[in-house]
C-alpha cells in the first residue's frame, strides 16, 4: 500500500496545505490516517457534513485562529456527500491560501472482505447483504471524487503502523512513496500453490535434504541443511540466475507503479529447499534501494 502521486500540471502539495480532505474505500484505514493526523497537530473532524465543509475552512483562515491546520473524513456515511462534495472541494480551491488536498484511501476488494470479516461490520451500503456487493458498489460511486484526488493511497498491504508511517511524512511534502514491498514466499507444493502469488519458482529440480535421515527434521534456516545445499553446484547456479532475474524484473515492476509483488519458491513440503532459497534471495536482494525485502515460510511447520 502505497501512495500514487496524481499526474497534474498544478498538483498540490500536501506540507503546503493547511486543510486536508481524507475519503476512500470504508475499511481503506481512514480512521487510522485520521488518528496520524492528529498527532501531527491537525484539528481533525470525522465524518463532516459535506456542507459545513467550506465554514469550517473559512474559520480556520480566520485572524489569530486557534486551529490553523484541518483535516477531515468525508465518505458514504454522509448522505450528501456523492452528490455535494465534487462543487464543494471546487470552492475549497478557490479560497486564498487554502490549498486543500484530497487524499483518497483505497484497497483490494481481498483485504476489505478480510477486514470486514475481522471487524464483524457491515458494509454501509450492504447493511443486511453481502459485503462484496457492498465495496463493488461504494467503488462504484467513488469513482469519480478517486478522479479529484492529489494522492491515492493503496493499504491493501499495509499494517496499522505503516499507514501511520505514511503519514507521518505529511509536514515534510508529498506523502512519502514507500519503497516497493517485495515478500519472498516459501511453500509446499503438496499444501497447494498459494493464491496471493505474483511470480512462483519451483524449486524441486534440487536435491533434497529430506531423504538424509539427519536433515530431515531440520529445515532449510539450519546451517547443517544450509551446507547440504550450498554444496551441490546447481543450488549455487539457481539462486545467481533467480537473483539476476529479480533484479531485472522488480525495478521494471516499480516503474509501472506495483507496490507488492509476492514470489513464491516451492519445493515438496515447504520445509527445506524453498525455505533455503528463500533465505539465500533475501540476502542477496537485501541493499537494494529500490525494494524492502520480507520473507514469509508458509509451511515450515507441516513436514514433508
Amino acid at each position: 500500500m502505497t501512495s500514487r502521486p496524481r499526474r497534474r500540471t498544478q498538483t498540490r502539495r500536501v506540507g503546503q496545505s493547511r486543510f486536508v480532505v481524507l475519503t476512500g474505500l470504508s475499511g481503506a484505514g481512514k480512521s487510522q490516517a485520521i488518528r496520524a493526523l492528529e498527532d501531527l497537530g491537525y484539528f481533525c473532524v470525522d465524518n463532516l457534513p459535506t456542507t459545513l465543509i467550506p465554514t469550517l475552512a473559512e474559520l480556520s483562515q480566520r485572524a489569530g485562529s486557534d486551529i490553523p491546520k484541518v483535516a477531515i473524513v468525508v465518505d458514504v456515511r454522509e448522505g450528501g456527500f456523492l452528490l455535494q462534495f465534487p462543487r464543494t472541494f471546487k470552492k475549497l480551491g478557490a479560497m486564498r491560501g487554502l490549498n486543500p488536498v484530497l487524499i483518497f484511501l483505497e484497497a483490494s476488494d481481498e483485504a476489505l472482505v478480510r477486514r470486514f470479516s475481522e471487524t464483524r461490520r457491515p458494509h454501509p451500503l450492504a447493511p443486511g447483504g453481502s459485503v462484496r456487493e457492498g465495496i463493488l458498489e461504494e467503488r462504484r460511486r467513488l469513482e469519480p471524487i478517486r478522479g479529484l484526488a492529489d494522492e491515492i493511497v493503496d493499504t491493501s498491504h499495509l499494517t496499522v503502523h505503516e499507514l501511520r508511517e505514511v503519514f507521518t511524512s505529511v509536514p515534510r511534502g508529498r506523502i512519502r512513496r514507500r519503497r516497493l514491498t517485495v515478500t519472498l514466499l516459501s511453500f509446499g507444493f503438496k499444501h497447494g500453490l498459494p493464491v496471493e502469488s505474483d511470480l512462483v519458482f519451483d524449486v524441486r529440480c534440487l536435491p533434497n535434504p529430506h531423504f538424509v535421515p539427519a536433515l530431515r527434521p531440520r529445515t532449510g534456516r539450519d546451517r547443517a541443511v544450509v551446507q547440504f545445499m550450498e554444496r551441490q553446484k546447481a543450488t549455487r547456479t539457481l539462486v545467481r540466475k533467480l537473483v539476476d532475474l529479480l533484479k531485472f524484473l522488480v525495478p521494471q515492476y516499480v516503474v509501472e507503479g506495483k507496490t507488492y509483488l509476492t514470489v513464491a519458491i516451492g519445493c515438496t513440503g515447504g520445509r527445506h529447499r524453498s525455505v533455503m532459497i528463500a533465505e539465500a534471495l533475501r540476502r542477496a536482494l537485501s541493499g537494494v534501494d529500490w525494494a524492502r525485502v520480507r520473507v514469509r515460510h508458509r509451511d515450515i511447520e507441516k513436514g514433508e
